[in-house]
C-alpha cells in the first residue's frame, strides 16, 4: 500500500471576509490536507475570524490582518485571491514570482498568462 504524505498545505486567503472568501473558508475547514494560516481583510483586520462569522469557530485563533503580500509570503505555500475585481493581478504576479502557487477566485481577466502551477 502506498503511503500517504499527511503533511498539511499552509494557505493564504486574501479577501477572506467577502462572501468568495467566506465560503473558502467554510469548505476548507472540513479538507484534512489544509491549514489556513493566514487570512487578509481591510474592513476586519484585527478581528478574529469567529467575530465576523460565528459559524467558523473552526478558525478561533485566525485573525483577519491586512493585506501585506511582505509579511504574508512566508506563512502560506497557496495562496487564494478572493479580492475585488481589478485588485487581483498585482499579487497573482507578486507570489507567483516568489515561487508560491496562487488561485485567483476573482473575474478578472490579464492579458498576461501565467503556466499551469
Amino acid at each position: 500500500m502506498k503511503k500517504v504524505d499527511t503533511k498539511k498545505l499552509a494557505v493564504g486567503i486574501c479577501g477572506a471576509s467577502g462572501y468568495t472568501g467566506m465560503e473558502l473558508l467554510r469548505i476548507l475547514a472540513l479538507h484534512p490536507h489544509v491549514t489556513v494560516t493566514a487570512i487578509t481583510s481591510e474592513k476586519s483586520a484585527g478581528k478574529k475570524v469567529h467575530e465576523v462569522f460565528p459559524f467558523l469557530s473552526s478558525y478561533a485563533g485566525l485573525v483577519f490582518e491586512p493585506m501585506d503580500r511582505e509579511k504574508l509570503l512566508g506563512k502560506a505555500d497557496l495562496f487564494f485571491l478572493a479580492l475585488p475585481h481589478g485588485a487581483s493581478q498585482e499579487s497573482v504576479h507578486y507570489f507567483y514570482s516568489k515561487g508560491k502557487k496562487v488561485v485567483d477566485l476573482s473575474a478578472e481577466r490579464s492579458t498576461t498568462f501565467l503556466p499551469l502551477l
